[in-house]
């Protein structure tokens, strides 16, 4: 989509943007993955939106750069930028904007473009009890990933990648081998079978961001840890997202690694569709979150959360 994008002699706009703060996928007060939204990126260049998400310091700000293409506000465009770079696609901050452009246009079905794809978006007013404990009445959207994709990783890079986490392969969960997966960002995908262990294993940022920009994952490592069996038909899963970039080294919540773990589980077999995962992640950086993840029999897989307005001291 590289005709959308403004360079750097493009015309600059004029006035600061209001960048919109909401924490996406809070399982309880004060957590969540905070989100920065502009909904109105529409006159912004590449080099402002990059300060922009800079200045903001979150993970992600999303910029609606298209706010109505052909004049249906239902469907937009949409950019994302880390504090550093661009990055295809951000789950947690899909999450983020379609709840501020339901409570702006009401709820209902949006289509995003981004630069994955087209993704669907379906937004309710519901009660919420079963996402967090206070069960009010908000908005909560659903994204239906593009298609998904699993592949293998290099053996070579897998050994790597385990001796940055500090990792043996008898730690792994051999039900679910180590794999890349794709749903808008390529994950790899490492399954520890014990929770101590789990909970336990640290890494050097440096050195697992000059391996992951080295095999282009834009998104995040992942690593999750099995929580039950799927017996009743929802299966619990907790993972920690490491995505060093500033001051950040694992993600509170992470919605194209919730969609590419449901790609990477049906691929196996692991879930029998139509499956419902609950994603646990955050406790680690002290942002409890839960995803909830639909898996389909075929196509995109759908991840469901709510987002909520920052409050700052005093408001």
């Amino acid at each position: 989509m590289t005709e959308h994008r403004r360079s750097s002699n493009a015309r600059s706009s004029a006035v600061a943007p209001e960048v919109l703060r909401l924490s996406a996928f809070a399982a309880e007060e004060g957590g969540g993955n905070p989100a920065g939204v502009v909904l109105d990126a529409s006159a912004m260049t590449d080099e402002e939106m990059q300060r922009t998400a800079a200045d903001v310091g979150y993970a992600e700000t999303a910029f609606v750069v298209d706010p109505a293409i052909d004049g249906d506000d239902r469907h937009v465009r949409v950019r994302y930028f880390s504090p550093g770079a661009e990055v295809p696609f951000c789950g947690h901050a899909t999450i983020a904007t379609a709840v501020a452009l339901a409570e702006l246009r009401g709820v209902g079905a949006f289509a995003v473009e981004t630069p994955v794809g087209v993704v669907a978006i379906h937004t309710a007013r519901t009660d919420t009890t079963a996402i967090d404990t206070d069960g009010a009445d908000r908005v909560i959207a659903s994204f239906t990933s593009v298609e998904p994709a699993v592949r293998d990783l290099d053996t070579g890079v897998a050994d790597r990648l385990l001796r940055l986490l500090g990792l043996e392969p008898a730690d792994l969960d051999e039900r679910w081998p180590l794999r890349e997966a794709f749903a808008g960002n390529w994950h790899p995908v490492v399954a520890v079978r014990e929770q101590a262990v789990f909970d336990a294993f640290a890494f050097e940022p440096a050195a697992v961001r000059a391996l992951m920009d080295e095999q282009g994952w834009a998104g995040t490592v992942t690593v999750v840890c099995r929580q039950s069996d799927a017996e009743s038909g929802v299966l619990v899963v907790e993972a920690r997202n490491l995505f060093p970039v500033g001051d950040i080294t694992e993600d509170p919540a992470t919605g194209s690694a919730a969609a590419s773990l449901g790609a990477h589980l049906r691929t196996l077999g692991e879930v029998h569709p139509p499956a419902r995962i609950l994603v646990k992640q955050g406790r680690h950086v002290g942002a409890p979150s839960l995803l909830i993840v639909d898996v389909p029999s075929t196509g995109g897989i759908t991840v469901s959360g709510t987002a909520q307005p920052i409050r700052t001291p005093g408001t």
